[in-house]
């Protein structure tokens, strides 16, 4: 289980994020971010709901106000969600990452272009499955690629996901192993989960960047290696001037930026 590393009132509301679908999550949401460096406009997809309704909840319920933007790096992307940032920045080693998380809603049609609103996540080894954060999210600022650089990112996609896809099965082969009273040794847990892995690499394809994935990418820019692996639920669709001024501010180590850059307000808007 997830140690929770917010107060008891915070746990209590985003307990409440999880279980409620949010009266608001209408056609075309559209949601209005003031930030200390401007406006930020996002549509919200309404094919990616859970990750919709997550936002939508978090936004109307004032969490994202006054935090700040705790990952800064240019020519890839700003990071926020963070409540622990509220107070006097990201204490050293917290990270709320872990108080719950979203299923992953993969939609190939929803890429990593610039201005992409898309989940944090823990990585591949101890979250096979791909499921989001619940409240860190980030803006994709990017770089413009070349189609031979789409084919490296192309290649590295899928070696990813079928990284994350064997120790999803060595875990499902282990876990079903205890609930029959079994106690394999690590071996036979290992040539199961290859079986499992060999049937699914037989029964699905690779993941593509498309035509048009690749006209994007090769003139707005965006950042490719995170397609089919990280869940994009939204978009920017005014302020990517804002994008590009807080992924230049001057970071530390961490990537954190030397002076904050923080969220002022949040709400639901009609465009």
């Amino acid at each position: 289980m997830y140690k929770a590393s917010l107060p008891a009132l915070f746990l209590f509301l985003l307990n409440g994020i999880l279980c409620c679908k949010s009266p608001n999550s209408s056609e075309n949401t559209h949601i209005l971010m003031q930030t200390t460096h401007g406006d930020i406009k996002l549509r919200l997809y309404d094919d990616t709901p859970l990750h919709r309704d997550n936002f939508i909840k978090l936004t109307q319920s004032g969490i994202y106000e006054g935090i700040s933007f705790h990952r800064v790096i240019n020519s890839f992307m700003i990071q926020a969600g963070d409540p622990l940032t509220r107070q006097a920045g990201l204490p050293s080693g917290s990270d709320t990452l872990l108080t719950y998380t979203v299923p992953a809603e993969f939609n190939s049609l929803h890429f990593h272009k610039k201005g992409a609103l898309a989940a944090a996540r823990q990585g591949n080894e101890v979250n096979p499955e791909m499921r989001s954060s619940g409240t860190q999210f980030y803006i994709v600022q990017g770089t413009v690629q070349t189609d031979a650089g789409l084919d490296l990112e192309e290649q590295r996609i899928n070696n990813g996901i079928r990284q994350a896809m064997f120790v999803r099965f060595i875990r499902q082969v282990a876990d079903s192993a205890v609930k029959a009273g079994l106690s394999p040794d690590a071996g036979e847990i290992h040539e199961k989960a290859s079986s499992l892995m060999f049937e699914y690499l037989t029964t699905n394809g690779n993941y593509v960047i498309s035509d048009e994935q690749r006209a994007v990418y090769k003139t707005a820019g965006g950042v490719p290696r995170l397609d089919g692996t990280y869940t994009v639920f939204g978009e920017v669709t005014e302020g990517l001037d804002v994008v590009d001024r807080i992924a230049a501010v001057k970071t530390d180590t961490h990537d954190r930026p030397l002076t904050d850059v923080r969220i002022l307000k949040m709400k639901i808007i009609s465009k």
